[in-house]
């Protein structure tokens, strides 16, 4: 569960086992990004056993085949494709888009599960600050480029229970600035005062681009979600934070979730009933828990419009295609 301050007054967490509670989802197709690691290789993992069709989308290619092939020991049938992803770089984004909609002939749940933290000031190959460019705009192409195929999907069968979910955090609340963003900084390798500034930034980001995706496409079910204290790869990669790593590294151990537990909160958000609770545009902590109100940035509508408006700006400079009619 999270180990969230802000718990108090809250109903109590759901009970949700991936393996009971997940539906059949044979016929369906599922993208994680970053699905070799952390909470997205349990998401892929609680997956399995429930016959989707998996795109594992990773940076490391090695560190995913090495998963795929762990799961194939225990599901010999699992079906799952690795396809090649560097969120800080568009042309990656793009090629890997390009290869998952040649493909595969429908999408029905999208995971934007990949991420960074407290990385050194540094930008990402198209010059956006790296978290907000990898955490931020690097999952916005690449759900402008997948739209397409989900909307296909949606037209094919009208009734289809499509979903996206975006990996947030409690930092969104606790580290951004409290101005809300600061888009016009992004450009600058060393925008705001530091890493988990930085950090809490890009999480805030995902909130509003969720709630704004739920706005713009209501047939499809955009949420995200806060996946607990995790004990995860994250952190280990957090070069621009590394005192902070190295003081908060045994209590995250101590009292962090594994990362079967941390994945919960996304697998319910992406595969539960709506009926449960589900609703558009929302944030969830663990495990279900609706927090959308958390904090004031999170609901602000305008900061909600300003983020798409750039993000889209920003996009068609590099030649993305804007985002599809729904």
């Amino acid at each position: 569960m999270s180990l969230s301050p802000f718990r108090g007054g809250k109903p109590p967490p759901r009970t949700f086992n991936p393996e009971q509670d997940i539906p059949d989802l044979s016929g369906k197709v599922v993208l994680v990004t970053g699905g070799n690691a952390g909470i997205g290789a349990a998401t892929v993992r609680a997956l399995v056993p429930h016959n989707p069709t998996i795109y594992l989308c990773a940076r490391n290619i090695s560190s995913a085949e090495a998963l795929v092939d762990e799961i194939k020991q225990k599901q010999p049938k699992a079906n799952i494709t690795i396809l090649k992803l560097d969120l800080g770089s568009f042309d990656s984004i793009k090629a890997c888009a390009h290869a998952f909609n040649t493909q595969a002939d429908r999408l029905d749940i999208l995971f934007l599960n990949a991420g960074i933290s407290a990385t050194a000031p540094t930008v990402t190959q198209e010059g956006y600050e790296q978290q907000f460019g990898v955490n931020h705009m690097g999952h916005a192409l690449l759900t402008q480029l997948l739209l397409p195929k989900m909307l296909h999907t949606l037209r094919r069968q009208p009734d289809a229970d499509l979903r996206i979910h975006v990996t947030a955090s409690i930092g969104a609340h606790v580290f951004a600035p409290k101005e809300g963003l600061k888009l016009e900084d992004m450009h600058k390798p060393d925008a705001l005062s530091h890493g988990m500034s930085r950090y809490g930034h890009s999480k805030l980001a995902n909130i509003l681009f969720a709630r704004k995706l739920a706005q713009q496409y209501p047939h499809i079910t955009s949420t995200s979600s806060h996946p607990g204290t995790v004990r995860s790869e994250i952190w280990a990669r957090a070069d621009g934070m590394k005192l902070m790593v190295l003081l908060l590294a045994p209590v995250v151990w101590w009292t962090g979730v594994t990362t079967d537990e941390g994945a919960k909160t996304q697998l319910w958000c992406a595969t539960a009933p709506l009926s449960d609770g589900i609703d558009n545009g929302r944030y969830y902590e663990p495990i279900g828990i609706e927090a959308t109100g958390k904090s004031e940035n999170a609901m602000r509508q305008d900061l909600a419009d300003a983020l798409w408006q750039w993000t889209t700006e920003e996009l068609g400079k590099h030649g993305a295609p804007g985002w599809p009619q729904a």
